[in-house]
């Protein structure tokens, strides 16, 4: 293992990278390993032939700067993911722990919290929403499993298609959830059987 400490690091930024970024950084070595024996060549032979030399040392130099290029490119892809991935599981927490609904209020008390996040503003607002909607979508989940259970205990129809309909009919407001309503009453049919 390399011992230098920046090495390390952009290993693993390197292996966390998408393919297209890992290939886009091979590439420019090729073409600098290629550059290199002929520019090893061209100084070799008895008479070198300058424009070739200048050519190639131009190109090598090309390389150089483009595989610099790439690597910021890589390690400012991992720390936007990196960041991402913290706000998410911070907000996530200080969502659940102040469990407000006004997604302006959490993205103020947020930066209050933490003010090194003040600059921002606009992904804490985005992920907060994005956070709420799961939470929101979880909650349903729930409700309506726990909901479907007592419905299906209560009316014993075996017969799914039966049960949605009646189901819909009572609780109107699951009208748009027809598919998950038919998968958790085959779920829960399926466990009854048991």
């Amino acid at each position: 293992m390399p011992r230098s400490r920046r090495l390390r690091s952009f290993i693993r930024e390197y292996r966390e990278s998408p393919r297209f970024e890992k290939l886009s950084f091979i590439l420019p070595f090729l073409i600098l390993l290629v550059e290199g024996v002929l520019l090893a060549h061209a100084l070799t032979i008895d008479v070198p032939d300058i424009i070739v030399v200048e050519l190639t040392t131009v190109l090598l130099a090309i390389s150089l700067v483009e595989i610099i290029f790439v690597t910021g490119e890589i390690h400012d892809h991992y720390q936007r993911s990196n960041f991402d991935k913290i706000l998410t599981i911070k907000l996530d927490d200080f969502i659940l722990q102040s469990k407000k609904n006004n997604v302006k209020k959490i993205v103020e008390d947020f930066i209050e919290l933490y003010p090194k996040y003040k600059n921002h503003r606009s992904e804490i607002y985005h992920t907060s929403c994005q956070i709420m909607e799961t939470h929101k979508e979880e909650h349903l989940e729930k409700e309506l499993t726990n909901r479907l259970k007592v419905f299906i205990k209560k009316t014993k129809e075996t017969n799914v298609d039966d049960i949605l309909e009646t189901f819909i009919k009572k609780y109107p407001s699951y009208k748009k959830y027809r598919s998950e309503i038919y998968q958790k009453t085959c779920q829960i049919l399926e466990k009854n059987r048991k």
